[in-house]
């Protein structure tokens, strides 16, 4: 039996300790106070009887629990990350606690009037009676991913804790900066030793998924030309003007707040601008490798039109791929993820399997060689001051780990 307490105990001692990376920081981690989370689980690791505990110069932890069957089982594994993102606060968490929700709206903060509602945030409505952790409504929460080393820790002291229950070695990975897009940068696979592992990292209870966007990152320098306002005429170049005609030649519906499921989009996230230069950052995410690729070429053709009509380079654009679709390293392997399925039905939880529409540490590491499909950790609305996760949905997790163990181990 997972304790109800033990989980909320442990999940607030994690999201209680600020986290959150730093994509300016060229370091790994990108932030020392990760080291603060990271040593704490590296000693919890050990003292739940987890053995081969390490961490290395960079912050990623190892551990390993021995195989307690007398015939050869794959080796698998679970991975979660330690940071939190940037993109919203994650100092001084304070968690609100709401036992037996009510299905009704929830004060995280009565002084500024910050409302969790049911009215905008349908899928609270599913957790009704259920134990729900949230923020104070000035921080995010950091269930993404704290949910799921919770659960990957809860799991592994269970499975100490009852040797009746059988499974092959498994491999307990955690890692840094995976909110900036570099978590797997420096995950040592072959030192790992899984033959696959899933990352606990998704969303709500049941989810599944072997299928990511594949993504690249644009940033496009506008050049323009500053002079005095009053001599202006035939000489200002105003790089502001020009960037807002970039884009608009974009297509407007095809951004996040206008797609779904498996349509990509444009997401232009950042603008600095003054007369004399103005810098655009774009995401580009597509599941199709076709039309992720023409993305890409549509943004460098919209940068040589715009040049050719200045007749001159107004306009530079450097475009990264980040990760890629999963589905090409785990369709070979499908019983990794039919596994995960049976381990849900047999526990009475309904597998939704679907596309991310993101990326995960598992999607860079499929292509490492690790083929990592994602499963639920529970979280909603991850990133920001709405964040929430059920307790409930947590304990569940924590027994999808385990029954896979038990799968595996059984599976000839």
């Amino acid at each position: 039996m997972i304790s109800k307490q033990d989980i909320i105990k442990r999940f607030i001692s994690y999201v209680t300790v600020d986290t959150e990376s730093d994509p300016n920081s060229d370091t790994t981690p990108s932030t020392a106070k990760q080291w603060d989370l990271a040593n704490a689980l590296v000693d919890e690791l050990k003292s739940i009887g987890m053995q081969d505990v390490n961490i290395d110069k960079h912050a990623y932890i190892m551990a390993t629990l021995p195989s307690n069957v007398d015939h050869d089982v794959p080796v698998i594994g679970f991975i979660s990350h330690f940071d939190t993102t940037p993109d919203f606060t994650g100092a001084n968490i304070k968690p609100q606690i709401i036992d037996n929700y009510d299905g009704k709206d929830i004060i995280l903060n009565a002084t500024e009037n910050i409302i969790l509602s049911p009215d905008y945030f349908e899928d609270l409505l599913q957790y009704k009676g259920q134990t729900i952790i949230t923020t104070d409504g000035t921080t995010l929460l950091g269930a993404d991913d704290k949910a799921g080393i919770t659960e990957i820790i809860s799991a592994m002291e269970h499975l100490i804790a009852n040797p009746q229950i059988k499974h092959g070695t498994i491999k307990v990975g955690f890692t840094p900066d995976e909110e900036i897009g570099r978590g797997a940068h420096k995950f040592d696979v072959k030192k790992f030793g899984a033959d696959w592992a899933y990352t606990m990292d998704g969303s709500q209870i049941g989810e599944l998924e072997y299928e990511n966007f594949n993504a690249a990152g644009a940033v496009v320098k506008v050049k323009g030309k500053i002079v005095h306002p009053g001599y202006a005429k035939g000489k200002m170049v105003n790089s502001m003007y020009i960037a807002t005609e970039f884009i608009n030649s974009l297509p407007r519906m095809e951004t996040p707040e206008h797609t779904e499921g498996y349509q990509g989009f444009f997401h232009l996230y950042s603008i600095k601008g003054e007369v004399d230069e103005t810098v655009l950052e774009y995401i580009i995410r597509d599941h199709d490798k076709g039309h992720f690729e023409a993305r890409k070429e549509m943004m460098q053709k919209l940068t040589d039109e715009l040049n050719s009509q200045y007749e001159r380079e107004v306009i530079t654009i450097s475009i990264k791929d980040q990760y890629f679709n999963m589905k090409e390293k785990v369709e070979p392997v499908m019983h990794i993820v039919d596994i995960a399925e049976e381990a849900m039905k047999q526990l009475g939880i309904k597998p939704l399997i679907k596309a991310i529409r993101g990326g995960t540490d598992g999607s860079q590491l499929s292509y490492m060689g690790l083929p990592c499909p994602n499963i639920f950790a529970g979280g909603h609305n991850f990133h920001g001051r709405y964040e929430y996760v059920p307790v409930e949905s947590m304990i569940r997790a924590t027994e999808v780990i385990c029954k896979i163990a038990e799968i595996t181990a059984l599976k000839k």
